[in-house]
């Protein structure tokens, strides 16, 4: 005759792989959902006197920089020297001109930053980059 002898002896370690399996699930729900969290935010959004006091169409002269640098101030073609002075007297015509910087895309930035500098030193303030959307 055999004895059969049955031991229940107490596991001692702890199965964690189903608490790794939530806890990942879980992670992943949060990482989709929070941009969605994020972009629902109610924002106020601030106001500004700017849009008002905007430059006159009539008022705003054109600046193109083609990709060997070579100025062109409102049709007329402009050394980079003269530049600050023909920025000068267009300022002397109108005070409150803008001047729209319109670069090729392969001019050197320094040639870029070097007119806007010019057109600084000439007094003028309202400057911008004409850029394209991408697409």
């Amino acid at each position: 005759m055999r004895r059969r002898t049955h031991q229940l002896g107490t596991l001692s370690e702890l199965n964690i792989t189903p608490l790794l399996d939530i806890a990942f699930v879980l992670l992943i729900i949060f990482m989709i959902t929070a941009p969605f969290l994020a972009e629902s935010a109610d924002l106020i959004i601030p106001t500004s006197k700017a849009s008002r006091d905007a430059v006159d169409p009539s008022k705003v002269f054109t600046l193109s920089i083609n990709r060997s640098g070579e100025l062109d101030l409102d049709g007329a073609a402009v050394s980079p020297e003269a530049l600050r002075d023909a920025a000068a007297a267009l300022r002397a015509q109108h005070p409150d001109l803008g001047i729209l910087i319109r670069a090729d895309r392969q001019l050197s930035i320094q040639d870029l930053v070097d007119s806007m500098d010019a057109l600084k030193a000439a007094g003028i303030a309202k400057v911008a980059v004409v850029t394209k959307p991408e697409g």
